[in-house]
């Protein structure tokens, strides 16, 4: 068993108040992101396939709102919801917001590589 606290994950990627740290636990990547409000990671995903992030991800909003664009149209996310986002997405911070959500590592990894420049 295992507790694991915000500050325990390491830092993948920061800068303009965008906070995202992850990290593998067992079979699965955990991370905790803080996006602030206007943050738009659409034009950071551009590259992968659809432009959109192929990586699925479930997790639960501790606060704030959340557009999520993908294929089908945009859903919208806020504090106190857990939510399922599958691959094709694309996360725009309605306002300040941060989430916990748990990945594939290597999807996750992948797409991280991607938003680092690399």
């Amino acid at each position: 068993m295992q507790t694991i606290a915000r500050t325990d994950l390491p830092v993948a990627i920061e800068g303009d108040g965008v906070e995202f740290r992850t990290e593998r636990v067992g079979g699965m990547s955990v991370a905790w992101v803080r996006l602030p409000a206007g943050t738009d990671l659409r034009p950071g995903l551009a590259g992968l396939p659809g432009d959109l992030c192929p990586c699925p991800h479930w997790g639960y909003m501790i606060s704030g709102r959340l557009a999520m664009h993908g294929k089908d149209g945009v859903t919208t996310h806020e504090a106190g919801q857990a939510f399922y986002w599958a691959a094709g997405h694309a996360p725009e911070a309605l306002t300040d917001c941060e989430y916990v959500d748990f990945s594939p590592s290597e999807e996750l990894e992948a797409v991280v590589r991607h938003l680092q420049g690399g």
